[in-house]
């Protein structure tokens, strides 16, 4: 059974990256929310996201050597969709014992 949650857009989202998020289409997305232009969603907006089952988020910790590049290759997460969870601006900024959000 499908339940809507509510995202809040961050800066730099893109639908598809909340969609990967949260195992949706960004088709979906913008169906369910009546969007018509995908490419105009704005920081600040809500948006209702049609989800099957919410699944809690996973926690990693960063290790000596790790890149966020990585993390997010080894989770099969868009690079994007990884830094706006985690609100990181700079993929280059983590460091050893940084706890990173997984939505997987």
């Amino acid at each position: 059974m499908e339940q809507p949650i509510i995202y809040t857009v961050r800066p730099g989202n893109t639908l598809f990256a909340i969609a990967q998020l949260y195992g949706t289409t960004a088709v979906d997305i913008a169906r369910y929310n009546g969007i018509v232009y995908p490419y105009t969603i704005y920081p600040g907006q809500r948006l209702r996201i049609p989800v099957k089952e919410v699944t809690p988020p996973q926690v990693y910790f960063v290790r000596p050597g790790d890149t966020l590049f990585a993390i997010a290759n080894r989770y099969g997460i868009e690079l994007g969709a990884l830094m706006a969870i985690n609100n990181l601006d700079d993929p280059n900024a983590i460091y050893p014992g940084q706890r990173i959000t997984l939505y997987i």
